[in-house]
């Protein structure tokens, strides 16, 4: 059987994990350091931006448009092969426009998208407010709406992925840090293959070394003496309790506008995160800016309660495009699956098919 190692426990690392162990003939060993999700992904707000994305072409729409194909049919796969439920939002997302520049670059948008067979309807004030009465901001234009794109909980659905892939056979292993990797030159002398990794406790061999661990591609990587620079970048978020949901009940679609999201969750329970860089330390008056931010345009946000407030650290590549899906220098079976920056969770499945066709 070919022995395929996956390092990196988030997301992108489950993702791949599950849809390989779909294939027969694969010895899969999946090795995270810490619990599933304990990283970038645990931290996102699992907001889906694709169609209403201005991404059109080559690579980076080919990324999203796989993606959200391949999540309307993964969740309920993972739902039922599990048994677990994951909270998936088909009600779309609504973006807020402020200056007629950004109506005009939409409307450009709906044209390309419709010729691409994705659909997205242009809102004028009136029907943004018939639609999301909770929206009260004289600065809003209008707003574009994508019926198409969904928001998923991240942590839930890794939980799911890894569950799933257990069930297939995949064995997963958490609290494990891989310490070095074993390779050899091969005859030209410049590639190199790998052939054990070594953690905390085991040596595991490896036909396939495949590396998603987020920030932590960066030492990994350089452990294989081919550095690949990830940067960390802040966002932050905020879970609020409102007495009752805002708007209309029947529609809670993902809003966002004004560089921050706003996510529904049940019950008058709403995620909200700047989709903005925060280059320092999580800090009170950051959170406190997101939060103004939503209330600028959602008054009614300020009867919320605030239930907790999280930081993550996103992974972004530096002097290369995200995500980095592609083999490692002079390795001949080491592949990168990392560096997805804010996209981890939109990405994952179109990451883990271009790995799967690398390998198969």
């Amino acid at each position: 059987m070919t022995k395929i190692v996956i390092i990196g426990g988030g997301i992108v690392g489950a993702t791949i994990a599950y849809e390989l162990s779909t294939i027969k003939g694969l010895d899969l060993t999946l090795i995270e350091q810490n619990h599933p999700a304990s990283g970038s992904t645990g931290a996102a707000l699992g907001v889906l931006m694709g169609a209403i994305s201005q991404k059109i072409k080559g690579r980076a729409w080919k990324l999203r448009e796989n993606s959200l194909k391949r999540y309307e049919t993964l969740i309920p796969e993972l739902e039922s092969l599990t048994g677990q439920k994951i909270p998936y939002n088909r009600q779309g997302i609504v973006m807020l426009g402020f200056t007629q520049d950004e109506l005009d670059k939409w409307k450009t948008l709906v044209e390309i998208r419709h010729s691409q067979g994705w659909n997205l309807e242009l809102w004028t004030t009136k029907e943004l407010f018939q639609h999301c009465p909770q929206i009260q901001n004289e600065r809003v234009l209008g707003a574009i709406y994508s019926p198409c794109d969904r928001q998923v909980n991240p942590t839930l659905l890794t939980q799911a992925l890894i569950t799933g892939a257990s069930i297939n056979g995949v064995k997963c292993t958490f609290g494990q840090k891989v310490l070095n990797f074993v390779y050899t030159q091969l005859n030209d002398a410049i590639s190199r293959k790998c052939h054990d990794v070594q953690t905390e406790q085991e040596v595991i061999k490896a036909d396939w070394v495949i590396v998603s661990g987020g920030l932590g591609s960066k030492l990994l990587t350089t452990s294989l003496g081919q550095t690949v620079d990830i940067q960390p970048v802040l966002g932050q978020a905020i879970h609020l309790k409102l007495p009752e949901s805002m708007g209309n009940i029947a529609f809670q679609p993902v809003i966002t506008g004004d560089d921050v999201h706003i996510v529904p969750l049940k019950s008058g329970e709403y995620w909200i995160g700047a989709t903005v860089e925060f280059s320092d330390e999580a800090k009170a008056d950051l959170l406190e800016w997101v939060t103004e931010q939503a209330i600028a345009f959602c008054p009614e946000l300020k009867k919320g309660e605030i239930i907790s407030n999280w930081s993550g650290k996103r992974p972004r590549p530096v002097g290369q495009a995200a995500p980095v899906i592609k083999p490692l220098d002079h390795y001949d079976n080491v592949l990168l699956a990392t560096g997805h920056y804010r996209n981890g969770v939109l990405l994952a499945p179109a990451t883990a098919e271009i790995i799967k066709e690398m390998i198969i």
